[in-house]
């Protein structure tokens, strides 16, 4: 039963403190010295923790409940309601964009992969702080991070630029949360930056970046069939749909390829994907538990009947627990070919006809279906061995094209 007015003022103390218990984690505690204490007990991080509700009767039931649900609130929001009553006492001191940000980064490190925070941290101590660092955040102007976000765009990093005006928001929106600002700025800001993405998706184009979200996949914890799949899509860059139902019967592993049927593709037309020996070694790898089903990511929920492989959903939903909503998707990996494969100087016809993109002239189409596949197959181990060398830390920003 929950508590009630009648049963507080009925409470007597005992010789040891007892609990009287509410609901949702609350309870009155009772001191063997008379006092009565308001009580949530809540979990932050996977540790338990207890934050004080107020006093009764200075404190009534139903403020305590208040407080309660809003403690539950920030809970929900990520937000530890204990770190925010330390903070209040604490006063303005804790008001500026840096000790937000940091209390943000703190507060999220475990749900993070180290390099995401080290990332973050290296943004805003590069580019933020030493011109917004210092600034109360209730007083932090649009105006002021627009300028911030043009230093970075005036050298030509526009996706730093983007990704640290998300990082600004999050903070702002901790610093909402936590009852230290009332907006977020940021907000006004939709449409001042130029856009770095040349498609819809999300997608990291920067060679650094890049380097950072391979060894998140590699480092990656979860499904080992999900990881596999989300190892071999920037090697390949297919449509997440095409990867997730892929086929033992459509490999070659000899021949080193992929072929795909026409009613399989998008554009219903027939596609050969080079495989580089990355690749290869990651098919061979998980070869010996799904080889005997039908498909190469073959569900573990497949007897159930559900899907009998992975969803197309399920590479872009590993991303995302990475620490990257926003800044990149499985579709982006098609991006971030596209885009650094143009750079390198690569002919668009042989990127296209890599990505699968339509052919407007139908007999241009019927005669390009294999065209350039002695090409692609160079250009696809170049771009294997390219990202090699940026998961190792090599200064590589540009590769070498075959022949």
């Amino acid at each position: 039963m929950p508590l009630s007015d009648t049963a507080i003022k009925n409470s007597k103390p005992t010789e040891k403190p007892y609990k009287i218990p509410d609901e949702r984690g609350m309870y009155l505690l009772v001191n063997p010295n008379g006092g009565k204490y308001f009580r949530l007990d809540y979990r932050f991080t996977g540790k338990r923790k207890t934050l004080a509700l107020g006093v009764y009767p200075d404190t009534s039931l139903k403020q305590a409940r208040d407080r309660r649900d809003t403690a539950k609130k920030q809970i929900a929001d990520g937000i530890d309601p204990g770190i925010t009553r330390k903070i209040e006492k604490a006063g303005s001191t804790e008001n500026t964009l840096a000790a937000v940000a940091k209390e943000f980064m703190e507060a999220n490190r475990k749900k993070w992969s180290a390099s995401h925070f080290a990332h973050l941290e290296q943004c805003f101590e590069r580019d933020v702080f030493p011109w917004l660092g210092n600034r109360p955040l209730k007083d932090l102007s649009a105006v002021e991070v627009l300028a911030t976000l043009r230093r970075i765009v005036d050298r030509g990093a526009l996706e730093t630029a983007g990704r640290t005006k998300q990082f600004i928001g999050q903070a702002i929106r901790y610093g909402i949360a936590t009852g230290r600002a009332e907006r977020d700025v940021t907000a006004d800001l939709r449409g001042a930056l130029p856009s770095p993405n040349r498609g819809h998706f999300p997608a990291i184009t920067e060679p650094k970046s890049l380097a950072e979200l391979l060894r998140d996949i590699d480092a990656y914890t979860g499904n080992f069939v999900v990881r596999t799949a989300l190892q071999l899509q920037p090697l390949i860059f297919a449509r997440p749909a095409n990867l997730a139902a892929a086929e033992w019967a459509e490999f070659d592993l000899d021949a080193a390829e992929w072929r795909i049927a026409a009613d399989k593709m998008k554009m219903k037309d027939a596609h050969i994907v080079p495989l580089s020996t990355q690749a290869i070694a990651l098919l061979r790898d998980i070869y010996p538990l799904t080889g005997s089903s039908r498909y190469v990511f073959a569900s573990n929920q497949g007897k159930k009947g559900n899907e009998p492989h992975i969803s197309r959903e399920s590479i872009g939903a590993a991303i995302r627990r990475m620490g990257y909503q926003g800044q990149h998707t499985a579709h982006g990996f098609r991006t971030t070919a596209s885009t650094l494969l143009h750079e390198q100087g690569y002919h668009s016809d042989m990127i296209e006809r890599q990505l699968a993109h339509a052919e407007r002239n139908r007999v241009k189409a019927a005669y390009n279906r294999a065209q350039h596949l002695p090409e692609r197959r160079k250009m696809m181990q170049s771009w294997a061995d390219y990202l090699d060398g940026l998961k190792a830390g090599a200064q590589v920003i540009q590769f070498r094209k075959n022949g």
